[in-house]
């Protein structure tokens, strides 16, 4: 049972927009990292962005300038903010928590399509 829960995909056309939005217990909000990861068919999962929990943050080159992570502590909830979308964000996108336990949650589909 994923303990992290993601809302917020959906189909966009490219140039578009999409916040994700990430819910975690609280126990698990206070881990190491807190992540954004993603899959698209026929592709091995990689990482998009990474939030310390000490607030240094972290892309890949791919989305640098487009993606935003932030969190909200008092939520306990990590956002992803995608703007300037591409077809190749296309993809199931997963939030992740690492630290002494790693903890997924059951990811939601981004499709940018016109």
């Amino acid at each position: 049972q994923a303990q992290l829960k993601e809302s917020g995909g959906g189909l966009v056309q490219p140039g578009g927009s999409l916040k994700l939005a990430c819910q975690a217990p609280e126990s698990i909000f206070r881990s190491d990292s807190m992540g954004w990861y993603r899959q698209a068919p026929g592709k091995e999962r990689e990482l998009v962005a990474t939030i310390m929990w000490r607030g240094s943050t972290n892309y890949a080159n791919s989305v640098k300038g487009r993606f935003t992570i932030s969190r909200e502590k008092a939520k306990n909830m990590v956002f992803l903010q995608m703007n300037s979308l591409k077809p190749e964000d296309t993809a199931i996108y997963y939030c992740k928590a690492s630290g002494k336990n790693d903890y997924w949650g059951q990811g939601t589909q981004v499709t940018v399509s016109s």
